[in-house]
């Protein structure tokens, strides 16, 4: 599986952003999908994931509320709705896919990783 993440920017605090992640190689569906973020001297964490259905998703509770994962697999594609952005969600952010979705929601052994797009949120 092949992931690509887009959708990265500079906005203001309290503005919104949407990334896209689109997977090549594998059907989508057979996956658990996530996204993940590295702010600048901070560890990689945990921000979303869905199920391969769709049927069940998790959120970090920084973004509770204020962010939606959802997923299209017709279109092998992952999204991360992000409303009233602050300052503190500025990082690169990653999409990733999994078979496990404990797997994936724990961020443990993931199978793959895209590359990072960037967030930066100014106040």
């Amino acid at each position: 599986v092949q992931l690509q993440a887009s959708g990265g920017g500079s906005v203001q605090a309290g503005g919104s952003l949407r990334l896209s992640c689109v997977a090549s190689g594998r059907d989508l569906s057979d996956y658990a999908m996530g996204w993940f973020r590295q702010a600048p001297g901070k560890e990689r964490e945990f921000v979303a994931a869905i199920s391969g259905s769709g049927s069940r998703t998790d959120y970090a509770d920084a973004v509770k509320v204020r962010f939606t994962i959802s997923r299209d697999n017709a279109k092998n594609t992952v999204y991360l709705q992000m409303n009233s952005l602050k300052p503190e969600d500025t990082a690169v952010y990653y999409c990733a896919a999994d078979p496990i979705y404990a797997r994936l929601r724990a961020g443990l052994k993931i199978d793959y990783w895209g590359q990072g797009t960037l967030v930066t949120v100014s106040s």
